[in-house]
């Protein structure tokens, strides 16, 4: 029985074509075939890093029927490559039929790092980086659109979305009504291209910035949506609730053990209990 093969996902540049690397380029060349989103733009990459390999198709429109075929090369030994027309596999982009499946036949996968818009954009935009919701591309409906928005309207995470440039505006007209005015958008556009861009403000700011400059219409777009305020942010120091427990405790705890056991009922933060009833007992 013949070892079985191996599916590589493959990232490639997204822009830039120095951002391959170069296990990414050996493991093109090496593997039996590579199986690609678009053929022709696979094959002009390949030409430019003198890759020489078989390439046949496998997008969101075949992917399902195409499947069983590709498993079937991986089971008689052929290590296969995925790739997307640029960025990393499987993020917004087609394969996940394919590793699914993969991982039910109990078949070895292994994504090599590389690029992404998604962690490009996230990285050199100034919105908090330590959670965030990446929600692929917003409906093309209007209504849809902006049911979209109001259920993401109060997300406490930096959202991510991508948006192509006949959108554009139309999109941030719908965050400029749903998500009002305080809201901070970062529009990335071009990422590692020449004319990469980041733009920063409300969306009627953004707006006025594409309508007054068109040439910012134009390109692969990627929009960062800053978290919303949470009850807690908004709120200036502890609940009313966990100010009554903290008080009814001191009567007969020390400060810092009443704060603590007040944090845990309340699920509240014990070093902002512990500086309240502080002020509170110095403005007695």
């Amino acid at each position: 029985m013949a070892e079985q093969g191996i599916l590589y996902i493959v990232p490639t540049p997204i822009g830039n074509l120095g951002d391959i690397t170069e296990r990414a380029v050996k493991t093109l060349a090496e593997v039996a075939a590579i199986a690609a989103e678009d053929t022709r733009h696979t094959r002009k990459l390949m030409q430019h890093y003198g890759i020489q390999n078989d390439v046949f198709a496998l997008h969101e429109h075949n992917e399902t029927q195409r499947v069983d075929a590709v498993i079937e090369r991986l089971l008689q030994g052929d290590s296969l490559a995925l790739v997307s027309d640029a960025g990393t596999p499987l993020i917004n982009d087609p394969g996940y039929v394919l590793v699914h499946r993969c991982r039910e036949r109990g078949l070895k996968v292994i994504a090599l790092p590389g690029a992404c818009a998604v962690t490009v954009a996230l990285s050199a935009a100034g919105l908090p980086t330590d959670r965030f919701a990446f929600e692929g591309f917003l409906p093309s409906k209007p209504q849809q659109r902006r049911a979209k928005l109001e259920a993401l309207k109060t997300e406490t995470r930096t959202v991510v979305v991508y948006e192509s440039p006949h959108r554009i505006l139309h999109t941030l007209t719908d965050m400029n009504v749903v998500l009002g005015s305080g809201r901070q958008i970062v529009l990335a556009r071009e990422l590692t291209k020449q004319f990469e861009t980041y733009l920063n403000g409300t969306a009627a700011e953004l707006l006025q910035a594409l309508t007054d400059d068109t040439n910012q219409q134009r390109g692969e777009m990627v929009l960062l949506i800053a978290p919303a305020q949470s009850e807690a942010d908004v709120r200036d120091g502890p609940g009313e609730a966990a100010k009554r427990t903290l008080l009814l405790l001191l009567e007969e705890l020390p400060l810092k053990k009443a704060a603590a056991m007040t944090a845990k009922i309340h699920d509240e933060r014990k070093n902002e209990l512990y500086q309240w009833a502080l002020e509170n007992k110095n403005n007695e």
